[in-house]
């Protein structure tokens, strides 16, 4: 998580320090009359919103609520993509949690920054205050994607006002918590499943679990749009949401290429690579050639490459537009 520590005085300075010191990830920027060698400075806080905005998974904001509030209001557009904002105050009694409390993880920065300063964490989301279950941190905890965002909030809400919400898994779990039930008379409910268009209940919060990992071999200087239009063909043929799409496994010396390291941007997914000798080593049944295998010490990328990442193999190698393509499946256990 990229973070931005943001202070206005010379005490919030201070305190930007020592919660830098303890976040790897922290930048912090510093108003130009209280700023030090190691931050950045700036002289209008909205000019330097505006410049920073999108490259930082998280703001804390060393200020009011309201100075952090107006900071980010002209930028933000939904809870499932806003950054999290915290705000501390200047004397650092009170580590507020502004914003995108549960999909953003302010509520949990907001306790990491309370415990490093001493100061109180000040959680507001409902089902956090009155300590109970919510769908969408459940959701984030587990790596599964929220198809509806309606649907989340629905299910929250019977859960605060103490209704029963149902529940339905395809895959292995533990126990439910209490404001669960496994009975499909329920009006709004959360049904886990490969299948976004399962509708068990009235209201049906269909989450989908990342488990998906795209093995690809690809030419020397093949584009990510070639990649791209690959890769969303395999997906649709195979009946497969490209929401589950987790990460791309390639060999070690495809690992560089321009194409699958923007494609990979494009999605956010994080590419892992294998050296032949890895490839090789994988047990399973898969495809040869032995063109391949003169040019990159394995008879088979793709396919290897997505096992070895730790899947099953569920679609073997296709091909086409100097693009070769399987897909693995990741296994999948729930926990509350």
């Amino acid at each position: 998580m990229s973070i931005a520590v943001i202070s206005l005085t010379g005490s919030g300075r201070k305190l930007s320090e020592r919660i830098a010191e303890k976040i790897p990830d922290a930048k912090r920027f510093c108003f130009h009359k209280h700023t030090d060698e190691n931050a950045e400075s700036f002289t209008e806080i909205s000019v330097l919103i505006a410049s920073v905005f999108g490259e930082y998974d998280a703001f804390i904001f060393v200020s009011s609520v309201g100075i952090a509030v107006r900071a980010v209001a002209s930028h933000l557009i939904s809870k499932v993509t806003d950054p999290a904002v915290v705000a501390v105050d200047d004397s650092g009694k009170f580590a507020v949690s502004v914003l995108s409390g549960h999909l953003g993880g302010a509520n949990e920065l907001a306790e990491n920054i309370a415990a490093i300063i001493g100061a109180v964490p000040v959680i507001t989301t409902a089902t956090d205050s009155h300590g109970l279950f919510s769908p969408d941190m459940f959701a984030k905890k587990n790596g599964l994607v929220i198809c509806d965002m309606n649907a989340a909030k629905t299910a929250a809400a019977m859960i605060v006002n103490g209704d029963k919400v149902g529940f339905r898994c395809c895959y292995p779990h533990t126990g439910l918590p209490d404001e669960l039930t496994e009975n499909e008379g329920c009006k709004a409910g959360i049904c886990i499943s490969d299948n976004a268009d399962d509708k068990p209940f009235e209201t049906t919060l269909n989450l989908l679990p990342k488990n998906l990992i795209a093995g690809i071999g690809c030419k020397k200087g093949t584009l990510d749009t070639s990649i791209t239009t690959r890769v969303m063909s395999v997906f649709s043929v195979n009946g497969l949401d490209i929401r589950r799409l987790a990460g791309v496994a390639t060999i070690d010396i495809k690992a560089e290429e321009p194409g699958l390291l923007e494609f990979c941007e494009s999605f956010g997914l994080p590419l892992k690579s294998f050296s032949a000798g890895e490839l090789m080593n994988v047990s399973g049944d898969f495809s040869h050639s032995d063109f391949v295998a003169k040019t990159t010490g394995s008879d088979n990328v793709c396919e290897r490459a997505a096992v070895c990442a730790g899947g099953s193999l569920i679609v073997r190698k296709t091909a086409g537009i100097g693009v070769t393509v399987a897909v693995a499946e990741l296994p999948v256990r729930i926990v509350f």
